[in-house]
């Protein structure tokens, strides 16, 4: 079980009939005990996922922007199969502002919800083009005045385009942070900045990846892969999914799941192969 060199796990394992049972982690009790959780969890998420990254494909801040807008209730894949015509017919912020409402929602209507986010978008340009001269600005306080923008859009935008460390609190962020005991909030705004004062701003953009990418490959919201879970031994929610490793290693995707089963010792067919880490 790899963790955080120096950082001790809270989670024991007693032997029964059918071999050791690992119980689950405490909860931590105090907000010191968090933010150690916190940071303990950002080095073992560090290990796991090292090229975690965001999975909207984009090449402006723009471009970025707009696909975000189209990811709510869509997935990425989705939304990147979507982009290209997009992209390539509205280059400009003035082409969204100027857009004809029955084209752009029929390169759009895959994502979903396609009437509310044409609007969106030709809001988003016309709003542009009329206060920011056609740029997309490039901090939280002016982004989250456009349409289309909360809090959320706006810090993927500031995260992978400007280089201004944030946290995206998605449906991934938020369940995984409550699984781990880091927040009770239901509010996003509030998991956010219980977050930012748990982590080192320069965390702040990668923790979000690494978080969406152990909830889209390993900590799903139904049935968790707890039994072939790198961070088990930090987090209270072990056993909410099923706790075999032949069986949760057959939930755990992605092109890393190799890496990942590497990390427990389990090949990929979930058998073990020799504990790594410590």
């Amino acid at each position: 079980m790899v963790a955080s060199q120096g950082t001790p796990t809270s989670a024991t394992t007693r032997s029964t009939p059918d071999g050791p049972r690992r119980r689950r982690a405490k909860p931590p009790a105090t907000p010191l005990a968090r933010t150690r959780r916190a940071r303990s969890i950002t080095a073992q998420l560090t290990v796991g996922y090292p090229d975690a990254h965001c999975e909207l494909d984009f090449t402006t801040p723009l471009e970025l922007g707009v696909a975000t807008i189209l990811s709510a209730q869509c997935t990425d894949v989705r939304v990147n199969q979507t982009t290209p015509a997009l992209f390539a017919r509205y280059r400009s912020a003035a082409d969204y502002a100027g857009a004809r409402r029955e084209e752009l929602e029929e390169l759009i209507r895959p994502t979903g919800f396609y009437r509310n986010k044409t609007t969106s978008i030709i809001g988003l340009g016309q709003a542009l083009v009329e206060r920011f001269d056609g740029v997309l600005p490039h901090t939280l306080e002016e982004l989250v005045t456009l349409p289309g923008f909360g809090r959320k859009t706006a810090n993927v935008v500031l995260g992978n385009a400007f280089g201004v460390p944030g946290i995206t609190v998605d449906t991934h962020l938020q369940r995984l942070t409550r699984r781990w005991g880091l927040t009770e909030a239901q509010d996003p705004v509030k998991i956010e900045l219980e977050l930012n004062a748990m982590l080192p701003p320069r965390e702040w953009t990668m923790f979000s990846h690494r978080v969406i990418f152990h909830g889209r490959r390993v900590c799903a919201a139904r049935k968790p892969a707890c039994g072939a879970c790198f961070l088990a031994s930090s987090c209270p929610s072990f056993g909410d999914g099923p706790t075999d490793p032949a069986v949760a290693a057959a939930l755990v995707t992605g092109e890393e799941r190799d890496h990942l089963l590497a990390l427990v010792g389990l090949d990929g067919d979930g058998a073990p192969v020799g504990m790594v880490g410590g």
